[in-house]
């Protein structure tokens, strides 16, 4: 079946959110990396006086780069797309949680919006049509 202009633009537009995505969750984990201590410490410091016990908070910092390299790496693949699209919109949930805990508004107000982008992602991931996904489902 021939795709009309249109879908082949929807397509393009998938991949192109997906890929702003993807790099903007492997640069937040990438540059963060090579100093876990100073960011889980930086978290800690930013959470001392909120009701968030510091033995949740720590080992979030350590462990949240991380996660955004991963994430961010498979959304720019395409590869395991649901589960990484799924992944990144709890990890931004924990975070809205967290803002709303020390109450940075306007933090949580940011984080609302990559929320409301992993959304978009979700929705149409009938149109993740550029990505190893589908190289694997064709194979």
């Amino acid at each position: 079946m021939t795709k009309t202009v249109n879908e082949k633009n929807i397509e393009i537009a998938y991949l192109i959110l997906r890929l702003t995505m993807g790099f903007n969750m492997f640069a937040h984990g990438l540059v963060r990396l090579p100093k876990l201590d100073q960011f889980s410490s930086w978290m800690v410091g930013l959470f001392e006086n909120s009701i968030l016990p510091i033995t949740l908070v720590k080992p979030f910092g350590y462990v949240l780069p991380i996660l955004e390299l991963i994430v961010g790496i498979c959304l720019i693949l395409g590869f395991q797309t649901a589960k990484s699209i799924h992944a990144g919109g709890l990890i931004i949930a924990a975070l809205v949680f967290g803002s709303c805990m020390i109450e940075k508004w306007d933090m949580a107000g940011g984080q609302m919006l990559y929320a409301i982008f992993f959304f978009i992602l979700a929705v149409f991931l009938n149109k993740n049509t550029y990505s190893l996904d589908k190289v694997f489902l064709k194979g």
